[in-house]
């Protein structure tokens, strides 16, 4: 197996490991040991099936939970990020976030693997969390230190949101309900459970606020805060391959999509590693 650093803010490439198989211990704790280092794997050139992908998935925890997404037919833990050619809904997760960040266990990571990729466009883009805390000035970090965000979908998720009832022509599976409503707490500055660097925690759009503060103060520090985040010094941009699986830690990096590959068809199948006290 042989990895191979992006030279950017996060991300590797892993070659000489095949996925479609099965994979021992000793492999399997390469990978998280490569997956803890640089955030995001790549592996290209990789024929995985559906199964492959739960099999892979499984070797790193349980699956997670995925709200507001349908699973493709005939499996629980899989869902479609699909764009068809001819949509015209807005481009689906443009925004910087880690994934379900308002579940009282958010998960650890998520796994997607490339089934229809586009001849151009559609970058993942990839924000390190820990460098953006790390390269923070201190008297900006004064005025996160301590504080408690409220974690809520319901900006997305909700009837009324982003993706809501007026939203029904997305190619999409996406299933919004009234349970988007509901909030959750976590430290905006958080050490890695598995690693203990400390790093930021989410951002702007699933965080609605801080506990303990007005609204109005909160929303600037939430603003200033995301601008920083996605700084172009903290960012890995990923190009997608067909056949390949790519997996991040949503405790390290924040990530985004890109548009330009209008007229085509893209389809990629995801599934979550759910956080180990889940």
């Amino acid at each position: 197996m042989i990895v191979t650093p992006s030279n950017q803010s996060c991300g590797a490439t892993v070659t000489g490991i095949d996925l479609t198989k099965p994979l021992n211990a000793e492999q399997v704790a390469e990978i998280r040991n490569a997956w803890l280092e640089h955030h995001v794997l790549s592996f290209p050139s990789q024929k995985m099936s559906d199964d492959d992908l739960e099999r892979f998935t499984l070797y790193f925890g349980d699956f997670g939970h995925d709200p507001f997404f349908a699973p493709v037919d005939g499996r629980e833990h899989i869902a479609a990020i699909r764009r068809d050619a001819d949509e015209k809904s807005p481009l689906f997760a443009e925004n910087w976030h880690s994934d379900w960040s308002f579940q009282e266990h958010p998960p650890a990571g998520t796994c997607l693997r490339s089934i229809i990729i586009p001849p151009m466009g559609g970058d993942t883009l990839f924000a390190n969390q820990h460098a953006a805390l790390d390269d923070m000035p201190a008297e900006m970090r004064a005025k996160y230190e301590g504080l408690t965000a409220i974690h809520s979908a319901q900006l997305a998720y909700a009837p009324e949101g982003t993706y809501g009832d007026k939203d029904a022509e997305r190619s999409m599976a996406i299933r919004p309900d009234e349970t988007a409503r509901e909030t959750q707490l976590h430290p905006l500055i958080r050490e890695h459970p598995e690693t203990g660097r400390p790093g930021l925690f989410s951002c702007l759009g699933y965080i609605i606020g801080f506990e303990g503060m007005a609204q109005e103060d909160a929303l600037p520090l939430l603003q200033e805060l995301y601008a920083w985040q996605g700084r172009d010094e903290f960012v890995y941009r990923h190009k997608w391959e067909p056949d390949m699986l790519v997996m991040w830690d949503n405790r390290s990096v924040l990530h985004c999509a890109t548009g330009g590959y209008e007229g085509h068809d893209r389809l990629l199948h995801r599934t979550t590693i759910a956080a180990h006290n889940a």
